[in-house]
């Protein structure tokens, strides 16, 4: 379809004789497929993600919207082990009581106060039904 399509992009009829396509409908220059962030070229030995109609590379997608820790606010790899409470996601060596910084193991006992951790022996006993 070269000549038919407009670029995501820069918005300009596409008449070369490539072009990208990213998702089912938006398709691109090659020149213009870029990261909005960095400005890294996008082709097809790259992976890409996009985002209200803007392309990133993968580390600028993790950084900017990709989940973070409740902790360190650092974001995940693929590798990172985690540990959750409620909606919130941490860092296996984040996952500390919040009064004595011990670290939360699996089983380990727990409250979630607001956005700290507190293990057993700082928060006391569970209120009844709790």
């Amino acid at each position: 379809r070269p000549g038919l399509a407009l670029c995501a992009g820069c918005g300009g009829r596409i008449q070369d004789p490539f072009l990208l396509r990213v998702s089912p409908d938006l398709e691109w220059h090659v020149a213009c497929l870029k990261c909005a962030e960095c400005g890294q070229p996008l082709d097809e030995t790259c992976t890409c993600f996009l985002r209200d109609g803007k392309a990133y590379c993968k580390r600028d997608y993790s950084r900017l919207f990709g989940i973070k820790c409740a902790q360190c606010r650092a974001a995940f790899t693929s590798s990172d082990l985690v540990m959750r409470a409620r909606d919130h996601v941490y860092h296996l060596e984040c996952f500390r009581c919040a009064a004595c910084g011990r670290q939360l193991l699996p089983g380990d006992q727990f409250c979630l106060r607001e956005r700290d951790l507190l293990c057993r022996a700082d928060h006391g006993p569970a209120p009844d039904g709790a």
